[in-house]
């Protein structure tokens, strides 16, 4: 477990270094995971080492919302005075987000019916 962890972790970590680095408009953790995906890749007998792992931090992730949870509790007043311009821009963004998410898709499902005809 600990030597899967330390992939997942390595690899989110040279994300950071390559984006802080080079001073990339994007997340670290976005880099790391790509290149986590390209690892898997190329070995795929390493996905079913990971797999326990990963199994164990999804049951688990509900307990990362608690953090958040505190936050926004802490933050009650910016929540009270804020709270509808807050609840507009997290409903545009979540409209926007599933809109990108099913272009891509649409996109990437036209590619690949080129690619096999």
């Amino acid at each position: 477990m600990l030597q899967t962890l330390g992939l997942l972790l390595g690899c989110q970590l040279l994300g950071e270094i390559t984006v802080r680095g080079f001073g990339l408009a994007m997340p670290g953790p976005v880099l790391g995971l790509s290149l986590l995906v390209l690892i898997l890749g190329a070995l795929p007998k390493l996905a079913e080492q990971l797999r326990p792992t990963t199994s164990i931090i999804l049951a688990n992730l509900s307990f990362l919302f608690v953090p958040a949870g505190v936050g926004v509790i802490g933050n009650f007043e910016v929540l009270s005075q804020d709270g509808i311009a807050l609840l507009v821009i997290l409903t545009l963004s979540t409209v926007l987000s599933m809109l990108a998410a099913v272009g891509t898709f649409i996109g990437v499902r036209r590619a690949t019916e080129r690619w096999a005809t």
